[in-house]
């Protein structure tokens, strides 16, 4: 995957996020290289080129409020609150959670709200998202997430079973409910877990 396939507007908000500041000491160094990098608890930040590829897809502005489920390090998260109105993050391990909160808050970002629950669960107070984009493999389309995106909106997230063939999948929903899936490029992501 090259740059190619990641907008301008993309482009110039990962350039603005420092991905060093969200890894441990041990993988600073690892940073710049555009590939995985673990960062703890079976969980890793996927790789810049895939990271901006799939917000690309999320053709985001500063009227949307998206969903981010799976927060990981953090770094993806400060890349959406560049370019969308509204985030809000869902991760399920309590250490992760709190370590992206706080590298988060230390950057002052405003427009990003956090929770430590599972993507299976809604949001909460019926909020609904423009965008919405996962970071872990969906066995199928979670119906919470569909239940959760408005008519005319994106999510974009991993399809597949766990440690087998996973596909990039777009998911645009209708005005009138219903929803078309285009799949593309094979990923290769982490399970979303319960």
């Amino acid at each position: 995957m090259n740059g190619s396939s990641v907008d301008s507007a993309v482009q110039e908000a990962m350039r603005a996020v420092d991905r060093r500041f969200f890894l441990s000491d041990a993988n600073r160094p690892l940073a710049a290289i555009d590939a995985p990098i673990a960062i703890g608890f079976d969980q890793t930040t996927s790789q810049p080129s895939l990271i901006g590829h799939m917000i690309s897809l999320l053709s985001l502005g500063k009227d949307d409020a998206v969903l981010e489920i799976g927060t990981g390090s953090g770094y993806p998260s400060a890349i959406l609150a560049r370019l969308a109105g509204e985030v809000y993050t869902l991760e399920i391990v309590p250490e992760l959670f709190s370590s992206a909160m706080d590298r988060l808050g230390k950057l002052k970002i405003s427009n990003l709200w956090g929770k430590n629950q599972s993507g299976h669960v809604p949001w909460g107070d019926g909020k609904t998202f423009s965008k919405i984009v996962v970071w872990a493999a969906c066995e199928e389309l979670p119906t919470v997430l569909l239940d959760q995106l408005r008519q005319g909106g994106t999510m974009v997230l991993p399809i597949g079973p766990h440690g087998e063939s996973q596909r990039l999948a777009v998911v645009k929903k209708n005005a009138d409910g219903t929803w078309q899936r285009s799949d593309s490029i094979g990923v290769r992501f982490v399970p979303f877990r319960r």
